[in-house]
Parts: structure tokens; C-alpha cells; sequence
């Protein structure tokens, strides 16, 4: 299919400041030298910003990236991904055409968008607000027929559905994406028949649903003000003061990638050593600093991680940062702190952070590494938010304003 510019291009193109400082951001993920390999975020971030890719924003991110503007061209003309003309101001709706979702009804879908929306594919409503296109396989073929909305797959679609989805986005709002008949994945309709204890203790919705329904940027405009600035590899005063880990410390549980018992080469240490007690990787240049040893909230490790006095081969075979649940209240200490007082937290994930049992300051003062793991996969969202915003220090400084210990007021929930 041939794909060309649309006939009327705006005069110019800018990133908002917010989306700048991001696109930015994106660019530092890259050695010198190869920042052409941010091309595609920062096209889908002026697509995301605009609502689809115009010939000044192809000039202007190729003047970012130090590109030739045809090469630009060529990543945007050929990723169907891009919408090369304008769209609905509001949504573009992407209904899968391809077999499966043929089988259980896409036709149909589509029928419908024809009717409510407009009659050709790309072409804007009559109020200008939403657009349609058939497009190939998207990847959720069990749940079938679908179709995706801005960032975010929305499945096991009817004619009924969509409607409802179309008069919610007529009407400003976001429709829950996800499953429409109350899928939590891919498991039959009728329910899970086998796994069922990985039934207990989820959250309502999977991860991308829930991301969604945090931050709902399901299908707005971004101009980068909605959701922080993303950008953990970047370096911070902190971490430039952090002495780098010693070699020999890293190789001590640093295993090869030979033979069993093969001493750890120099290449090895160069793209996989890691410190026992070292959180997270950073880049390649960046220094980490080992987290004390031992357990702030006093819970024995699980058995097969290492403890503070494992020894290097017990370090390497067990898991570094194990998922562990921090210590838990049924009910606030008296007056429940305010979580939102750390930054990062808003007023929906300390509403998370409650119903998870975490109500005061010096809970979160003594999570872990592994703990923090536990929450991340719960909290759901950008999982890198509580070392971004390190909530850690953070909390412990406002439990030392306060001067008191939730550890007196109530035994911690199992």
C-alpha cells in the first residue's frame, strides 16, 4: 500500500516544553552516536501530541536525532502505526480485520464504524472527533473480536460494546479498556478450570488495564504534563557522588557464561556482574551503591535467598532481590499519615497503598528491596515510581517529624 503525506501540512511543529524535556530524555537512553534508535518513541510521541505525523514534525525530530530527513520518512511511511494524516480529534479507533476476529465478528464492528463514524477509513467524524481503520493481526486473538484505541487493547468487543465505547469517547470520557465481558486475561469465558490459586489475591484488573484506569491517558492528547517524566537512567547528583563497586566485590558473585565452574571472564563482569546487595543495574558509565545488609522489618528471608552472611557462591544462586510482602496494618494507627506527602504519591495510589494495608509513614521508611518488588507488582502503573521518587527516605523523614512507631500500635497483618 502506498503511503504518502497528507496534502495540507501545518506551517511548523514544536514539542510542548514537556514533551521536549521527554523526547530529550529518550535520546540520553543511547550511546553517542546512535541516537537515530529513538526515532520511533519520538514519533509516537509527536503522533500522541498532534494526533498524527506531519511532514514539520518528521523535519523537526530529524534535526533532533542529527538524521536525514528522508530517513525519518522512510521509518514513518513505513509503520502503519503512524497516521500520516489528520485523524479524530478525540480517538482513532483500530479495528483487527484478520481472521480470528473476522470469525467472531470484526465485520460487524467495522459495519458500525462506518455508520457512527464515517463511511471511509482515516476520515474524521462529522464533529471531527473520532476516526476508524481496519488493520491486520494486533496479537489478542483469544480474545477476539478487538480492537485498539490509543495505547490501550480493547477486546472481546459486539456491536453493543462498541457503541457504548463510541458514545463514551463522544462524550469525553474513557471507556475501560481491557476485556468487555470481565476477562481478567485470556482464560476461558466461563472462568478459570485449572491455576485457580492464581486467582487469589490479584488485583481487580491486569496490569494494563490498571495502568489505564490510574492514569487515564488511555486515548488523551499528551503534552507531558498527565504522566511525570519517565527517564530512570538518567544520572542525578546522588548517583554521580556514589563510589563505583569494586571488581573484585562483583566477581565474587558474578557467574560465567562458560562451562560449569569456569572462572568468571572479564567480558562476563562487563555486561552481567552485579554486587550482592545491589538493587538495580544502571547503565553502562553509572555507579550503584550496595543496600544495607539484612532485613529492615526483621522478616526471616524465604528459604533460598541469601541472607546478610551468605557467601559468595550462595549469593549467586540465589535470587537477589526476592519479592518479599512488607509488614501490613488491617486499620490506620489512629489517624491514617498522609501518603500523598511523598512525592509521587498521588491520591489514587495511596488509596492503593490502604487497600494494600500500608497506612502510615514509617511502614514505607522500612521496606526492602524486595519489598519494594512486592509493591511495585502490586501498585501497578510505572513501577519504577517508588526509587524515582525514593519514598523510602522520604517517609522516614515525615515518620521522624512525627516521632512515633507504627510497630507499637498494632500487630502487622499475616
Amino acid at each position: 500500500m502506498l503511503r504518502r503525506l497528507h496534502h495540507e501540512q501545518p506551517a511548523a511543529f514544536a514539542f510542548t516544553p514537556a514533551n521536549l524535556a521527554w523526547a530529550e530524555a529518550q535520546i540520553q537512553k543511547y550511546p553517542e552516536g546512535r541516537q537515530a534508535s529513538a526515532v520511533i518513541p519520538l514519533l509516537f510521541r509527536a503522533q500522541e501530541q498532534e494526533g498524527w505525523v506531519s511532514k514539520p514534525a518528521i523535519e523537526a525530530i530529524a534535526g533532533m536525532l542529527g538524521m536525514a530527513y528522508i530517513r525519518v520518512l522512510e521509518v514513518a511511511t513505513f509503520y502503519f502505526m503512524f497516521q500520516l494524516s489528520p485523524v479524530g480529534s478525540v480517538a482513532h479507533i483500530q479495528i483487527c480485520g484478520t481472521t480470528p476476529c473476522m470469525l467472531r465478528g470484526s465485520e460487524a464492528l467495522l459495519e458500525l464504524c462506518q455508520r457512527r463514524i464515517n463511511a471511509e477509513p482515516h476520515h474524521p467524524s462529522a464533529d471531527g472527533k473520532l476516526s476508524w481503520e481496519e488493520v491486520e493481526c494486533l496479537g489478542a486473538c483469544a480474545n477476539a473480536p478487538m480492537a485498539q484505541i490509543g495505547k490501550d487493547y480493547y477486546e472481546d468487543l459486539s456491536v453493543e460494546s462498541l457503541t457504548r465505547i463510541i458514545d463514551e469517547l463522544s462524550a469525553g470520557r474513557v471507556p475501560q479498556p481491557g476485556s468487555q465481558i470481565g476477562r481478567y486475561a485470556s482464560e476461558p469465558e466461563g472462568g478459570v478450570t485449572s491455576l485457580v490459586q492464581w486467582v487469589e489475591g490479584r488485583n481487580a484488573h491486569n496490569a494494563s488495564v490498571d495502568l489505564a484506569l490510574t492514569i487515564g491517558d488511555t486515548v488523551k492528547r499528551i503534552d507531558g504534563t498527565e504522566v511525570p517524566l519517565r527517564a530512570p537512567w538518567l544520572k542525578t547528583p546522588q548517583q554521580d557522588e556514589v563510589p563505583p563497586v569494586p571488581v573484585e566485590e562483583a566477581q565474587a558473585v558474578t557467574p560465567s557464561d562458560g562451562e560449569p565452574g569456569e572462572a568468571p571472564q572479564q567480558a562476563d563482569m562487563e555486561h552481567s556482574a552485579r554486587p550482592a546487595g545491589v538493587r538495580h543495574p544502571l547503565p553502562s558509565g553509572e555507579t550503584v551503591a550496595p543496600e544495607p545488609q539484612g532485613h529492615p522489618s526483621g522478616v526471616t528471608p524465604a528459604h533460598g535467598v541469601a541472607g546478610p552472611d551468605a557467601t559468595g557462591a550462595e549469593a549467586a544462586a540465589a535470587p537477589l532481590v526476592p519479592e518479599q510482602m512488607p509488614p501490613t496494618l488491617t486499620a490506620p494507627r489512629g489517624t491514617a499519615d498522609d501518603l500523598t506527602r511523598i512525592e509521587g504519591v498521588t491520591t489514587e495510589l495511596a488509596s492503593k497503598l490502604n487497600e494494600l494495608g500500608i497506612w502510615h509513614f514509617g511502614q514505607i521508611a522500612s521496606w526492602s528491596a524486595g519489598e519494594i518488588d512486592w509493591m511495585n507488582s502490586r501498585l501497578g502503573g510505572d513501577r519504577g515510581v517508588i526509587e524515582r521518587n525514593n519514598w523510602v527516605d522520604r517517609a522516614r523523614a515525615l515518620a521522624n517529624e512525627g516521632g512515633r512507631s507504627w510497630q507499637n500500635a498494632e500487630t502487622p497483618a499475616p
